[in-house]
């Protein structure tokens, strides 16, 4: 099969990438960055350098592909990220027209069923919108869980202040899932056949924050490490001062955080399980994250 993929070599594009060329697959991976095209192709991949804000480019990109695979990069210097997001998307929906491209795994979010209340994930929920109308293209949402490693964002609170924390509860529950798991169920889905307008969810385990803490912080040396959980406000303060994120994409992550707090952003997910499992679970991701805390 020839298999586009959107991502450069992102953490779930590039191992999927791999996945696919392992299984005999021609795979064009688009990157933005003409610095990326030595490494796509020592993959054994063709590299498609240019914008996904360039349609022409995106059409030229897909054109006889089998299968197309479509995400949407961050980009916090959007002034207005939900409508970056759905742009983007619009622009995916035109090249698929254009490029006659029938199947196509698109990376959406767990949460994305709601329209809003779950921050940046709003901007995915278009994204499914936008591409389910198009007519005679077969489109797989696949909609992963929170990301084991965005944990990393911790490390320099960790290292600060001994604790964890953010706007929801210890007793809350996180429903995790590893960027490689997805990568797996991604290159499942576009060697299958699939029809119509469907989603799947990717999740590799759920826990509540106070088994997450433990076994995190038990994996650094710091058992006794705490989770602290905090206003809005600070929430918004932490975010903006350390220079993580700039006012406007903190804003939606607080609002994410209140979506975790209220567990609204897992209720379709519970009323359709079963969902693809991935292998990495909490404890073999601690060791990962030992590893970057520790360098």
């Amino acid at each position: 099969m020839k298999i586009t993929l959107t991502g450069s070599l992102g953490n779930i594009t590039k191992p999927l990438a791999e996945i696919l060329i392992r299984a005999g697959h021609e795979v064009t991976v688009i990157s933005s960055n003409a610095d990326k095209k030595t490494a796509i192709e020592a993959l054994g991949a063709k590299a498609s350098i240019g914008s996904i804000a360039d349609i022409p480019f995106l059409t030229n990109s897909f054109k006889g592909a089998d299968a197309v695979y479509t995400m949407v990069p961050y980009n916090f210097g959007a002034e207005n990220y939900r409508q970056y997001v759905a742009g983007i998307g619009s622009n995916y929906a035109k090249a698929i027209k254009a490029s006659g491209v029938k199947r196509v795994a698109n990376l959406s979010s767990i949460g994305a069923h709601l329209e809003n209340g779950t921050g940046p994930i709003t901007g995915l929920h278009d994204v499914e919108q936008i591409l389910n109308q198009l007519d005679n293209v077969a489109v797989k949402h696949i909609r992963p869980a929170i990301f084991y490693i965005n944990f990393f964002f911790d490390i320099a609170l960790i290292k600060g202040q001994n604790i964890m924390g953010n706007n929801y509860g210890k007793e809350k529950r996180l429903v995790m899932v590893h960027p490689k798991d997805i990568a797996t169920v991604v290159a499942s889905e576009l060697q299958q056949s699939f029809t119509g307008k469907s989603y799947c969810y990717v999740v590799s385990e759920e826990r509540c924050i106070s088994d997450i803490v433990k076994i995190l912080g038990s994996a650094i040396g710091k058992p006794e490490l705490a989770w602290v959980q905090f206003t809005n406000e600070q929430t918004f303060a932490g975010m903006t001062m350390s220079g993580i994120m700039p006012p406007t994409i903190a804003n939606l992550y607080v609002e994410l955080g209140t979506a975790i707090d209220k567990g609204i952003l897992w209720e379709d997910y519970d009323k359709n399980k079963p969902v693809k499992l991935g292998n990495t679970k909490l404890v073999d991701f601690a060791k990962e994250f030992a590893t970057v805390y520790n360098n």
